[in-house]
């Protein structure tokens, strides 16, 4: 899972346009905006041949933006297997909750 979350997160990172990609941020992180937060929700095994073949990732994502008209959004929900969960507003800062399946293949 490692390689798998790794280029996922890198993947993040280039659409972001910085290094500001926290994977289960821990409480005492300071953020600074925009960022993105994530973390691994569920996983889904695809079988065939009585062997797993294939492995779906979901992560739970949230962009942080002080702009509610931001191009990041955009390109997050333009990734393939990308929904928009929730939206909403703290202390200035819009928060976009996204479900985005990772797919990776496994070689077993």
């Amino acid at each position: 899972m490692m390689t798998n979350r790794l280029e996922f997160h890198h993947m993040l990172e280039e659409i972001l346009g910085s290094k500001r990609v926290y994977f289960q941020a821990p409480s005492n992180t300071q953020m600074v905006y925009p960022c993105i937060v994530y973390s691994l929700y569920d996983l889904k095994d695809k079988h065939a041949d009585n062997k797993k073949y294939l492995r779906d990732y979901l992560y739970k994502v949230t962009l942080m933006h002080r702009d509610p008209d931001n191009e990041i959004f955009d390109k997050l929900m333009d990734l393939e297997y990308s929904d928009l969960d929730n939206s909403f507003t703290t202390q200035g800062i819009n928060h976009y909750v996204f479900s985005i399946y990772y797919k990776k293949k496994e070689n077993k």
